[in-house]
């Protein structure tokens, strides 16, 4: 049986959308120039950068490591100041997300993270012109999963969860299981080919993109069984 659902698609933001990882290898070589840690420390930042997403907590380490003197709380600053300087997002992603809208989508970001460094990513990145809305757990109080984050997010875009839709992210737990919660079919872009809960697994953005045009097209109708 094939149920057709409405052309609403979030996608989350970071290591998604764009890049986080690649920003945070020029982030960490800027600030180990700026601060003498040498190749050493480089290796540290990025290794516990990796595992510690919490930046409150990494940059507490980092203070300790390093013996910073600055507060934590001004070292997560800078770094909230600089990132969006640091991301980008593809040409290709952004077109193929024109595309997706011309096709009749809304396209909605769902991010957790600082209000101040998601919408700069969101704005310098040039995707704030291409999507509908956005939610950022900063600003409205809820983390992914939280199904209340992916309600504000599909509202931002003039719909409603209940209706359906999709969920692109790369991180098991907050996108998929999140998404998979709010009644969404879910994409996850799956870099280390674990079998998920998942509608589809890819392992780009465009993959996903592409398989949404795919999936509504007239000649093959809607991709997603029930």
């Amino acid at each position: 049986m094939i149920t057709i659902v409405q052309r609403l698609a979030l996608l989350d933001l970071d290591n998604t959308l764009i890049d986080l990882d690649e920003a945070f290898g020029v982030w960490a070589r800027e600030f180990t120039a700026d601060h003498g840690l040498g190749s050493e420390g480089f290796a540290w930042l990025i290794a516990v950068g990796r595992k510690v997403p919490h930046r409150a907590t990494f940059f507490a380490m980092v203070r300790e490591r390093f013996g910073m003197v600055e507060p934590v709380d001004t070292l997560w600053a800078r770094y909230r100041q600089r990132m969006p300087d640091l991301v980008s997002c593809r040409p290709e992603v952004l077109d193929g997300l024109t595309v997706l809208r011309r096709a009749g989508w809304r396209l909605g970001i769902v991010t957790n993270g600082m209000a101040d460094n998601q919408l700069g990513k969101i704005q310098r990145t040039g995707l704030a012109e291409v999507v509908d809305g956005w939610a950022i757990s900063g600003t409205e109080g809820v983390r992914k999963p939280d199904v209340r984050l992916f309600a504000i997010a599909a509202s931002r875009c003039g719909a409603t969860i209940a209706d359906g839709g999709w969920m692109i992210g790369d991180n098991p737990a907050s996108d998929i299981i999140g998404g998979n919660q709010a009644g969404l079919y879910t994409i996850l872009i799956n870099r280390d080919g674990a079998t998920h809960d998942v509608t589809h697994s890819v392992t780009d953005v465009l993959q996903a993109i592409e398989l949404l045009l795919l999936c509504y097209h007239p000649s093959y109708g809607m991709c997603a069984p029930q």
